[in-house]
């Protein structure tokens, strides 16, 4: 009974954790406020590899999913984001973008945008879908960005069996000490960003 137990104590977290690709952006079922973020490796710009929780180190952070430097609506962002990163600092977060990138192309957006903050590979998708987050592009959209973008990143097979593009729905999590979500904002439509100033309101009351 009691290795039963334990067997059950480190299964149950892998359980929760385990969430599927969704069909589409609209259809995906992201962490919500309250719950506790999953505690998987993830990629830093040398391409080394650590667990979450060990990389945020009981930080307050401000994790952002972004599609890839590529999109132009996410290079704005990072770019407004930039703007107020002095101010969050100065409240004691600490910034962090996630992509699709790999970790030579997120050097270059650092570099092109002279970014102070840090940035994370999720080159196979497995952090955006940890955080309910991913979900699989349609076949156009698949073969557009794939040969216009010259992208390399794994396809993976949807429920109906076919190779497509995986890609993170846009969101902003902020995240305290104890590595709970304390507000979110997630949105499919990716042409539709959380103002900063919004985000500041927010870091101000959960800090």
């Amino acid at each position: 009974m009691r290795n039963f137990l334990i067997f059950l104590f480190v299964l149950i977290p892998n359980l929760v954790f385990a969430k599927s690709i969704a069909e589409s952006s609209d259809t995906v079922s992201p962490l919500l406020n309250g719950q506790l973020i999953p505690n998987i490796n993830v990629t830093t710009l040398d391409g080394s590899s650590q667990t979450l929780s060990a990389y945020l180190d009981n930080q307050m952070t401000i994790l952002f999913f972004y599609r890839g430097g590529w999109c132009p609506f996410c290079n704005t962002q990072m770019g407004q984001l930039k703007k107020i990163e002095p101010k969050l600092k100065a409240m004691g977060y600490k910034l962090v973008g996630v992509s699709t990138d790999a970790p030579q192309d997120l050097q270059k957006s650092i570099s092109k945008m002279a970014l102070q903050y840090d940035l994370l590979s999720d080159f196979n998708s497995e952090l955006s879908q940890a955080f309910g987050l991913a979900f699989f592009t349609d076949e156009a959209t698949t073969k557009r960005y794939v040969k216009r973008l010259d992208l390399t990143n794994p396809l993976k097979k949807n429920g109906s069996g076919d190779a497509r593009l995986v890609l993170p729905v846009p969101a902003i999590y902020l995240i305290d000490e104890n590595g709970l979500v304390q507000f979110n904002y997630v949105n499919p439509n990716f042409k539709v960003r959380l103002h900063e100033e919004v985000l500041l309101k927010a870091a101000e009351i959960y800090q």
